[in-house]
Parts: C-alpha cells; structure tokens; sequence
C-alpha cells in the first residue's frame, strides 16, 4: 500500500506536465458520457411524462388475458357489473366512480407536414370527469351525452388540424363537432380526443367496452376489488393497477429508445477507450526511464499496475462530470416529439449515475492494457539510461 500511495502521487504530481494527453482523456470520456446520458435522458422524460397523472387509487378493468386496451373487450351487462362491484369510490351523488372506455382508431392532418396519421378516439361514460379530476377544460365546454360532440387536448390543436374549439370533422358518415379544448395535468403527452361512449359505439358498430377505468375508495381497495373478480370467474375480466398498465404500455418504446441510447453510447465509449488508452500508452513510454529505476529499487508489479490504473480512472471522474453537466445544460427540459408523443427530456440522477459508472468502466478498460505495459518495462532500461 505504501508502494502504491507513493506510486500514485507521483502520478497525480506529474499531470500538469502532460496536459495535452490528459484533456484527450477527459474530453473523449466527456463525449462518450454526454451522448449517453442525454439519450437517456429521452426515455426517462417518455416515462416520466405517461406517468405524471398517474394515481396510486386508480384501477383498470380489462378483459381477461388481454395484452391491452385495444385488446380488450367488456360486454355492456359485465360493465354494468363492475360498476356495484366493491371497493369502488363513490362521487358527490353516490353514484361510483367508473367510466366504461371504447378506443376507435381515426385518422387527422399533420399540420406540418401534411400527411394523415392515425390515433385513438376515446368514448367515455358520464362521470368521466370524476375519474379524470386533472382535465382543465382551458377553451369552449365538455361534450354531452348523446350527441356528437368532442374536446380535444391543446395538443392535438397544435400538432393536427381541425381541432380547435369550433372546428367540425367529419367521422362515419356524421359531422362531429369540436365544442371544447383541454389540458390533462401537468403533462401533454399525445394527442387526446374524447367524445360520448355510447355515441361512439353507435358511429363504429362496436358493441363492447374496451375498458372500465375505476377510482378507488383507496390504494389498499384494490386487493378486495380484484378479489371480488376473482370470485366471479363468469365476468372473464380482470384489474391492474393504473401504473402497471401504463409501464407495460410504456415497454416497447421504452426499450426502443434505451437501446439506441447504449448502442450509440457503446459506440462512443469504444472511442473513448481507444483515445484513453493511447494516452495512457504515451505516458508510459515517456516515464520508461522512471518505471524501469522504480521497479530496480524495489517497487513490485501490482502497485505499478493498480496506480495506472487509479490514474486512469481519476482521468475519467472528470470527464464523466464534464458530460453530464453539457448533457444536463443542453438538454434537460428540452421538448422532444418521436412519434407524435410529445415530453420534455430528463436528465435525472440516475441516469447521471450511469453515465458515471460507464465512464469508470472506460477507465478500467483503457488503463489496463497500459498499466500492464508499464510493469513489463525491463530494469535494464533505467540501467542503460543511467
């Protein structure tokens, strides 16, 4: 240890001598942790975004065995049952807070590039707005019951056209009009239209539910709700939480993104690991000499080895801040829309704590070829050179 100790601050003690080869090392782990990191950091704004509204005491109602919404499907006498079904909140009136969903897929006008793209329609039973307290109503009013009538979030007035308060489209043969336009919450997400269930089902000849979405009385009710449907086998559904479901609909982009996130990255650090160990070669050789007279007056081989290797990790500590503090500066907050899906990226600690532990492994990976180098300079060397 104190081989080493003595070893290292030698090492620390001659890096204002060798600036040049230093910075290489810390800008190329800086390079490599900055991409990382702020490719990350666009998952992470996807996940936060779908999971800002989510609630602890909200469930979902699917039909059993279904991969998802659109999966799914409810026959109207099973919704109604699910409705009485216990552990289910009660609003103001006494009537429960569940609010039967159908999901058709129509088509609108990308108002920047013009081309039509496909999204979910969604009709929703009365008491929509008590499931749903984080609807802002910021234009016009909610539809009614009955009639052809639809709100559309202000994300799809910006990304869309005919969307905005007033504007007609016509769906199936009928003219439906936009009486009202709103936020969900403190995220904005994709595109959201909503329209009357029952109208819905009437325009597109669907005669199921895809969905019953229900508060609960509290986080703890779910267990004596999904108990209840257990003990009913002839409803053929079953309950997930809301933040469940929202993580396995989350999955497939989720995964898309991380791996071109460490593809890219892995790229990145390879070149970093490169430009690191060549560095590193070059300190070696120029302290030939002085490795060569260490290791003639004694000092042993793994010393030698874990110093250089210290170095070239303390080399790469800051390049790992370096990146995440450029990623954090020129990326956090900033708004992404892949897909139509609109979020602001997030540079989070724990991504930054990746960042750094891929810039530690950089300098493992670079250091150790060099650090084995240094210990097979021959003592002959120093000998010679003296």
């Amino acid at each position: 240890m104190k081989q080493y100790w003595a070893l290292l601050h030698m090492n620390v003690a001659g890096i204002p001598m060798r600036w040049g080869l230093v910075l290489t090392i810390v800008v190329g782990v800086g390079c490599a942790v900055g991409v990382l990191v702020s490719m990350l950091a666009v998952g992470a704004g996807a996940q936060r975004e779908a999971m800002g509204n989510v609630r602890p005491d909200r469930a979902v109602v699917l039909s059993l065995g279904a991969q998802g919404d659109f999966q799914s499907s409810i026959p109207q006498d099973t919704a109604i049952l699910i409705r009485e079904l216990p552990g289910i909140r009660r609003n103001a009136q006494g009537k429960p807070v569940a609010v039967s969903q159908v999901l058709v897929y129509v088509q609108a006008r990308d108002t920047n590039t013009g081309e039509k793209i496909g999204f979910a329609l969604t009709g929703v039973s009365p008491g929509f707005t008590d499931y749903a307290p984080e609807l802002h109503v910021t234009s016009g009013r909610l539809f009614r019951p009955g009639l052809r009538e639809l709100i559309a979030s202000n994300v799809c007035v910006r990304q869309y056209a005919d969307f905005a308060r007033g504007d007609k489209r016509t769906m199936r043969g009928g003219e439906w009009e936009v009486v009202g336009n709103f936020n969900m919450g403190k995220t904005e997400g994709m595109c959201q239209v909503f329209a009357d269930a029952d109208v819905l089902r009437s325009a597109f000849n669907h005669d199921t539910y895809n969905q019953v979405n229900v508060m609960l009385e509290s986080p703890q009710t779910f267990t004596k709700l999904a108990n209840e449907i257990k003990a009913n086998p002839t409803m053929h559904v079953e309950v997930k939480h809301e933040a469940d479901l929202t993580e396995e609909s989350m999955q497939g982009l989720n995964g898309m993104l991380n791996f071109v996130s460490y593809f890219v990255g892995s790229i990145m650090a390879v070149a970093a690991t490169l430009g690191a160990a060549n560095s590193l070669y070059a300190v070696v050789d120029g302290r030939r000499r002085e490795l060569a007279t260490l290791r003639a007056l004694g000092f042993r081989a793994r010393p030698i080895i874990a110093s250089v290797l210290s170095e070239s990790i303390l080399l790469a500590i800051p390049g790992a801040l370096l990146g995440a503090a450029v990623a954090w500066i020129l990326f956090n907050g900033l708004t992404a829309s892949p897909f139509g899906y609109s979020f602001h990226l997030a540079v989070t600690p724990p991504i930054v704590g990746t960042g750094v532990v891929w810039a530690l492994a950089i300098g493992v990976v670079g250091g150790l070829l060099p650090a084995l180098r240094a210990v097979r300079v021959p003592v002959t060397t120093a000998l010679r050179a003296t």
